[in-house]
């Protein structure tokens, strides 16, 4: 194997040019494999100011901002928004939309907004970043919230509204690659692309843009290069916030069920009723399932709580195997533990749980 460091980029349908601190090299090839990944978006009239940063420029502060704005509410921000606070600096987070996370169901959310408001030093819901001043003392930042406008000093900036695939980047059309309009890479169930011997996946294939999921086209398409039967065939891709507390889900949410007329039925199990919830003093949580009437099989599931991207791994597996309620709540899970949540959850659908009281359903 061979690494070569640099900006690589297509100058045919069998060559890539790598420029990088020795000078340019041409690398003729076969096979080849996208994994170009994607950037965070920036937003345009910003100041070109050090102190204005993107969630990689948040991994790599030397020191801890005292006064710190994140622009957006999405996942990444409020990760960020989590370690920042936790380190002690007074985080204020803006966000566009009405609700942080926006198409998380609310019932998750709603924990983590608790929380957040607790410890944050302000969070603004539907506000707009309208201007920045950089200046000596600070970065003078101005809101748009509800036909009002509000000025406040931070010391630091982090831009966290989103990303944007590197399809654009890579002279994709020199090698006829197709590139759709927002810089995705349509790929096949084999990840291969419009070219048969050039494959792509990660965040330049579409969302959503994980890590496990990138891992997993990667797998497939090395497989496919290789003369292996193989195809990706996933069922579901699971999310996780990695927040305080953290946010999981994988399959259908009841924000997408909704939206789409999709039937289901619910059950939840409250953590306030889990021994070992109580026991961390962390009560907030809530596991989540949803079910299709009549086969009573797993469609969906929500965690929100300590280690809730751990416990989502019993759901994934589950819907993957087509899993009806009884299937999760028959089998004996560790006590007292929050991974039997899931269990007390799918024992509620089925009338069965001992651990809450619940009306009988008529």
């Amino acid at each position: 194997m061979t690494v070569i460091n640099g900006h690589g980029s297509f100058t045919a349908a069998n060559h890539v040019c790598v420029t990088g601190e020795n000078g340019k090299t041409d690398i003729a090839f076969e096979q080849a494999i996208i994994a170009a990944g994607s950037e965070p978006i920036r937003l345009p009239d910003l100041p070109d100011d050090p102190r204005i940063i993107d969630s990689t420029g948040a991994l790599a502060l030397e020191k801890i901002p005292g006064r710190l704005l994140i622009i957006g509410g999405g996942i990444i921000g409020l990760e960020m928004a989590t370690v920042y606070q936790a380190l002690g600096s007074l985080v204020t987070i803006a966000e566009m939309a009405d609700q942080l996370m926006p198409g998380v169901d609310t019932d998750l959310l709603r924990p983590l907004n608790r929380r957040l408001k607790r410890r944050c030093q302000n969070l603004l819901l539907n506000t707009r970043v309208s201007h920045i001043n950089a200046a000596d003392a600070g970065l003078d930042v101005t809101f748009e919230r509800e036909g009002t406008t509000l000025t406040e000093q931070f010391d630091q900036v982090l831009v966290a509204v989103g990303r944007q695939p590197n399809g654009r980047l890579i002279g994709a059309e020199n090698a006829g690659i197709t590139v759709d309009g927002s810089g995705f890479i349509p790929v096949d169930r084999k990840q291969k692309t419009n070219i048969d011997h050039i494959f792509a996946c990660g965040d330049i294939v579409g969302p959503p843009m994980l890590a496990h999921k990138a891992t997993h086209e990667g797998k497939v398409a090395a497989e496919v290069a290789a003369g292996l039967p193989s195809a990706f065939d996933a069922r579901s891709i699971p999310s996780v916030a990695y927040t305080d507390p953290e946010i999981a889900w994988v399959g259908l949410s009841e924000t997408d069920a909704n939206s789409q007329g999709i039937e289901y039925e619910k059950s939840i199990f409250p953590w306030a009723a889990s021994g070992r919830a109580l026991g961390l003093a962390r009560t907030e949580g809530l596991t989540k399932l949803l079910f299709e009437p009549g086969t009573r099989r797993l469609l969906g599931a929500g965690i929100v709580g300590v280690n809730a991207g751990d416990l989502i791994a019993e759901a994934c597996l589950a819907i993957e195997m087509q899993c009806e309620a009884q299937d999760i709540g028959l089998p004996i899970h560790p006590h007292p533990t929050l991974s039997e949540t899931l269990a007390l959850a799918a024992e509620a659908f089925d009338g069965t749980i001992t651990d809450l009281y619940l009306p009988r359903k008529n």
